[in-house]
C-alpha cells in the first residue's frame, strides 16, 4: 500500500471500511473496529482498515510508531478475545502528508462470521458501529453456511440434537461464549443457539461435526479415533509390558476435563542436588509442560483419522503422538512460529473452556515449563499423517 493510497482511503468516505484514530491505548475500541471488519456485515468482501496516527481535527498530528507499538496490536489476532481468530496484517507506512508514519491494521472479511469480542457481535454498516441484532447475526450465520473450510465447520448429517448434551451448552459453554446481557436478549431457539456459534448448519439442518464433538454424549461412532489413550510402560520400548492404562472417551468437554484431573498429582517434586551445599526440588516431568503439549495434540489432530491421541510414558521419557501432520501453512522449516489451524471451531471451544490461553503459545508454553525444570528440550517429529513430541525425562530422576 503507497501513501497516496492510505490517503485516498481516509479520504473514501467507504465508514464501513476504515476507521482512523490518534489513540494508542484504546484496546477495546481497536478489538471492537477488527471484530466489525471481519464481520464485514455489508458483504463487499473487501478488507478493512484501522488506521493509528491520524487526527481529523489536527492535521499536523505525528505518532511514533515503535516496534512495540506493531506487536501490540499484532497480538491481537492469537490471544484469544476475538474469536474466531481474525485475519489480519499489521505493518508501518508513511504518512501520506509526510513527516511521520501511520500504522495500518488490515483486516480480511473472516469466512467463518460471526466473530465476537466480549462475546458480542460487532458490526459496521457505513457510519454505524453497534453490536448485531438477531437478524443481523443471522445473516452473518447464513453466510458462512455456505462455506466449510475446514472438517469441524462441516455438516454432520448422522448427527441430530437428541445425541448432544444441551444442558451442557446452555450452564456451562454458552455463559462463558456469550455476553450476559445477550443471553438474557436471546430470543432465538437452540438450534440457532448452536449455529451461531458454529456448532450447527441451519441450512442442513443438522450439527456441525464441531457441535458433535464438542457435545455429543457419545460420539465415537462418528469420529472411531476421538479419544485419548494412556499407557505407561515398565521399560523404555513398547514390546516392554504395561504398568498402567487408561482411556479417554467421550465429548470433548468430558475428554479435556478427565484429561485436566488426571494429570493433577500424576507428577510430583522431588528434591535433587545441584551442588554440595543446595538442593532444588524438580519434577521428573514439569506438568504444565505435559498439558501444553497434550491439549495440542487434542486441538490439531485430525478428527477423520481412527487413530486415537497416543499418550504414552515410558522409564526414560513421555511420547505424546497425534494422527494428523504440520497443518497449512506450517511446515518443518517454520514451526513453532507459524500456526495454522486444522480445526478453528473446537480450538474456539477449548479457549472458551480455558484449556487454551492464547493461541499459537502452547509449544513455547511447554519450553518454557520445561526450562525452568532443568529438564531436556522436548523433540518433535513431523510426518506426513502424524505429529510426535517426545519428553525426556529429568536426568536426575
Amino acid at each position: 500500500m503507497t501513501p497516496e493510497a492510505i490517503k485516498s482511503l481516509i479520504e473514501s468516505g467507504e465508514a464501513d471500511r476504515v476507521e482512523v484514530t490518534r489513540s494508542t491505548d484504546n484496546t477495546d475500541k481497536f478489538r471492537e473496529a477488527i471484530c466489525s471488519f471481519s464481520n464485514d456485515m455489508a458483504g463487499r468482501g473487501l478488507p478493512g482498515y484501522l488506521v493509528i496516527g491520524v487526527d481529523e481535527n489536527d492535521p499536523a498530528f505525528r505518532l511514533p510508531i515503535t516496534d512495540r507499538l506493531l506487536q501490540q496490536f499484532a497480538s491481537y489476532r492469537s490471544d484469544g478475545q476475538i474469536m474466531p481468530l481474525p485475519v489480519l496484517n499489521v505493518a508501518k507506512f508513511p504518512h501520506p502528508d509526510g513527516g511521520g508514519d501511520l500504522l495500518v491494521v488490515e483486516v480480511t472479511p473472516h469466512d467463518m462470521p460471526p466473530v465476537r469480542f466480549k462475546g458480542r457481535v460487532h458490526i459496521r454498516v457505513g457510519p454505524r458501529k453497534d453490536t448485531a441484532s438477531e437478524s443481523e447475526e443471522r445473516v452473518l450465520t447464513e453466510r458462512r453456511a455456505s462455506n466449510f473450510p475446514t472438517f469441524d465447520a462441516t455438516p454432520c448429517p448422522e448427527g441430530d440434537l437428541k445425541r448432544m448434551d444441551l444442558e451442557t451448552f446452555r450452564q456451562t459453554y454458552r455463559p462463558q461464549a456469550i455476553a450476559e446481557e445477550v443471553i438474557a436478549e436471546n430470543h432465538r431457539d437452540v438450534k440457532e443457539q448452536l449455529a451461531a456459534l458454529r456448532f450447527y448448519n441451519l441450512k442442513r439442518d443438522c450439527p456441525t461435526n464441531a457441535g458433535m464433538l464438542v457435545f455429543a454424549y457419545d460420539p465415537l461412532d462418528l469420529f472411531p479415533g476421538a479419544k485419548v489413550q494412556f499407557v505407561q510402560f515398565d521399560g523404555q520400548e513398547l514390546s516392554d509390558a504395561p504398568a498402567a492404562e487408561k482411556s479417554f472417551s467421550g465429548n470433548l468437554i468430558t475428554v479435556l476435563s478427565e484429561l485436566d484431573s488426571f494429570l493433577k498429582g500424576r507428577f510430583t517434586q522431588k528434591p535433587v542436588p545441584v551442588s554440595e551445599l543446595r538442593e532444588q526440588a524438580v519434577f521428573d516431568y514439569p506438568p504444565e509442560a505435559i498439558r501444553e503439549l497434550l491439549m495440542n495434540a487434542v486441538l490439531h489432530r485430525d478428527y477423520q483419522s481412527t487413530s486415537p491421541v497416543r499418550f504414552y510414558q515410558f522409564t526414560d521419557r513421555i511420547e505424546i503422538q497425534n494422527p494428523g501432520g504440520l497443518y497449512g501453512e506450517a511446515s518443518r522449516e517454520n514451526f513453532p512460529k507459524v500456526n495454522a489451524y486444522r480445526n478453528p471451531i473446537i480450538a474456539e471451544a477449548m479457549h472458551v473452556l480455558g484449556y487454551v490461553n492464547r493461541f499459537g503459545r502452547g509449544i513455547a508454553r511447554a519450553g518454557r515449563a520445561l526450562a525452568e525444570n532443568g529438564s531436556p528440550e522436548a523433540q518433535f517429529q513431523f510426518e506426513t499423517n502424524h505429529f510426535l513430541a517426545m519428553i525426556p525425562k529429568h536426568p536426575l530422576r
